[in-house]
């Protein structure tokens, strides 16, 4: 007869982190910083855990952390950092790339993050706005909503190409 024993899982402790770091701040003041740009994240429309995640990233000095360091640092299980790391990467906001010698993966933010993302939301205004126009076709420009399906479309558009000549400009003007 095969015995199964019952093992018991513990919880990893949680990252403690006490006296000044390298360049002399106190990991709480650190932590409530996080904690604010993380919340403003929110209200900009990114959810709460993806908002977590990149308010840690923004606040590590190596810009880079692995998942392994989120768990610890925002308390929540592996699972939910790839739900957050997903959407980040899908808003081109993060990159991420394997440790070398190591199966671990690396999230990184760098300098181009918010003009990939600045392209990647015009990207899908773009699609907004032919569908917009697509449907104004079948449903008749001259109907209202056909009227007002071309209106967004025309919108989109047109603020789209002055989103991404003023992020080519300021990329410009921030890289020399």
């Amino acid at each position: 007869m095969v015995r199964s024993r019952r093992r018991v899982i513990r919880p990893k402790p949680i990252e403690k982190l006490t006296g000044a770091d390298e360049y002399g701040r106190d990991p709480d003041v650190v932590a409530d910083f996080r904690d604010r740009f993380a919340e403003l994240f929110v209200r900009s429309g990114i959810p709460k855990m993806a908002a977590a995640v990149l308010a840690c990233l923004y606040a590590a000095d190596s810009g880079s952390v692995t998942a392994g360091e989120l768990v610890r640092r925002l308390r929540v299980s592996p699972a939910t950092i790839s739900a957050a790391v997903g959407d980040l990467e899908g808003r081109e906001l993060i990159r991420r790339e394997r440790d070398v010698g190591t199966r671990r993966d690396r999230y990184f933010i760098d300098e181009s993050a918010w003009y990939r993302a600045t392209l990647a939301g015009v990207r899908a205004n773009e699609q907004l706005a032919a569908t917009a126009r697509a449907g104004a076709g079948t449903l008749g420009a001259e109907t209202p909503a056909g009227a007002r399906l071309l209106g967004m479309g025309e919108y989109l558009e047109k603020v789209g190409l002055d989103v991404t000549r003023a992020a080519d400009r300021w990329r410009a003007e921030l890289t020399r």
